[in-house]
């Protein structure tokens, strides 16, 4: 079982580092914060006009914003404490405007929470996320 667990986990790191470039890199913090609850690393990755559209759950809307967004997360991150998080099929589309990138995500903790997110980047920040529930999202890997 542990030696499966660390094939599973070297085929997650592979994934996540497959279709790396510094978009991916950035998502790849995001999504890490998004688990642990670090507020602070989330919040600094966003542009002041930042859009996120979370589609599905109990915070289902749309925020414009990063006070608006900080408090959705705050609201997230209060119910659920740290999660543990799967990465998998990260997809990163960049030309010199910016990068959008997409992924399967699995937050784990009281209960798994299957997520089809997907961010946009300009000059290094986020202008747009989406986070969509999808219990019926195929994520393979062991979150850790």
């Amino acid at each position: 079982m542990k030696r499966l667990s660390l094939l599973m986990l070297a085929a997650l790191t592979f994934t996540v580092t497959a279709q790396a470039g510094p978009a991916s890199d950035q998502a790849d913090t995001h999504f890490r914060a998004i688990g642990s609850g670090d507020l602070q690393v989330l919040m600094r990755g966003y542009q002041d006009g930042a859009q996120l559209q979370w589609v599905g759950g109990p915070l289902d809307g749309s925020y414009a914003g990063k006070d608006a967004i900080r408090g959705v997360w705050e609201k997230f991150t209060g119910s659920q404490g740290p999660l543990a998080v799967a990465i998998e099929n990260v997809q990163e589309s960049a030309n010199p405007k910016g990068a959008t990138v997409t992924a399967n995500l699995l937050f784990n903790g009281k209960a798994p929470i299957k997520v089809r997110h997907a961010l946009v980047i300009r000059d290094n920040l986020v202008v747009s996320e989406t986070w969509q529930v999808d219990p019926k999202l195929v994520v393979g890997a062991v979150a850790r």
